[in-house]
């Protein structure tokens, strides 16, 4: 390739040698990303070079490579941009043409989730969330997470300015049964909500993370307690790791 060849072509192969090098878990030689994309390794060694300029890629120590931190300043650009209403919208409606039961998208503010979007199914009985609607975190699934993800500082100060108000018969008012069903959930990446917020209404909810790991919302489902079913957990928890993957997240390797 000289300096003249097709502008496009340069993209393409730009293009294909960064997908090669974010395709390996650590940074990778010349010789290998020659192979993987089937450059020349002059010509791959031209363009990386080029990249390398562009602060798109770097090299280690042994002269491999690996992107660059401007990738990571656009991709937060890009996420800025990013909708997670908008991302998790056909998600939800999936999932709730599966279940056949109420899908919850919620953000949180505070001591509180925030309901900002919700996909209801086409049947009488069903559980309405309103959007715009709030609920402290203690009482919600999601909102249980969000506890484990937040620290014990911050459950322990939450139950001391809340003071754990009940809501429901069910409603978990005390802050050693509250520590042990929040590290549950955080173990489990799901949690449920028994007749917590509502009596008669049961919840399972997952967290939704951005392209840094951060917690960034929630989803679960909304049913009669009667009527919600364990076989529903993975389900939700794949749902929402699809809204994550959306935003960019990335899970860490087993």
């Amino acid at each position: 390739m000289t300096r003249s060849s097709n502008p496009i072509q340069v993209i393409e192969r730009s293009a294909a040698l960064l997908d090669a090098i974010a395709a390996q878990p650590e940074p990778v030689s010349l010789k290998i990303l020659s192979a993987e994309t089937g450059l020349h390794p002059s010509t791959a060694h031209r363009i990386l070079a080029s990249l390398g300029d562009a602060g798109l890629v770097e090299r280690d120590g042994a002269g491999r490579y690996q992107l660059g931190r401007k990738l990571l300043q656009l991709a937060g650009r890009v996420r800025r941009g990013l909708d997670i209403r908008e991302e998790a919208r056909d998600v939800m409606a999936r999932l709730r043409d599966q279940l056949g039961e109420t899908v919850n998208l919620t953000v949180r503010e505070g001591d509180e989730v925030i309901y900002v979007e919700r996909s209801a199914p086409k049947r009488m009985m069903r559980v309405e969330q309103v959007v715009g609607s709030r609920a402290p975190l203690h009482v919600t699934a999601v909102g249980k997470l969000m506890l484990g993800e937040l620290g014990e500082a911050f459950l322990q100060a939450y139950a001391k300015r809340t003071g754990l108000p009940a809501y429901t018969a069910h409603t978990v008012t005390s802050v050693d049964r509250l520590r042990s069903v929040v590290a549950e959930g955080h173990a489990r990446g799901i949690a449920l909500d028994d007749e917590e917020a509502e009596e008669g209404v049961g919840c399972i909810g997952t967290l939704i993370r951005d392209n840094t790991g951060s917690v960034v919302g929630g989803l679960s489902v909304s049913a009669p307690i009667e009527r919600r079913r364990d076989a529903w957990i993975a389900l939700v928890r794949d749902a929402g790791r699809e809204i994550s993957e959306r935003l960019g997240y990335v899970a860490p390797a087993s």
